[in-house]
């Protein structure tokens, strides 16, 4: 999933100077959810969020991908994730 999800919104960020660094597609209380996460070089604040999942929602839905009713949840990457994937590294 996560390779699919990020070949359809290659270049999609490109104008907010974002990329996808994640997507990960999980049940949680009989709940699926598609969560995509963010980075940039830039502070990932609410509003560049709200604008770059304005982006992908009609992408992900367009290319209907997922059968069952989902959640989807798209989030800026936190310094935690960063320093956990540079010690998964080492």
């Amino acid at each position: 999933m996560e390779d699919k999800v990020k070949e359809l919104l290659k270049g999609t960020l490109d104008e907010l100077e974002m990329v996808v660094d994640s997507v990960y597609l999980e049940k949680e209380n009989n709940n699926l959810f598609l969560r995509i996460c963010l980075d940039s070089d830039n502070t990932l604040d609410l509003d560049s969020i709200v604008k770059a999942t304005k982006i992908i929602d009609p992408i992900i839905d367009k290319a209907d991908l997922i059968e069952e009713q989902y959640v989807l949840e798209v989030y800026g990457k936190s310094k935690e994730e960063d320093k956990n994937e540079k010690e998964r590294k080492s």
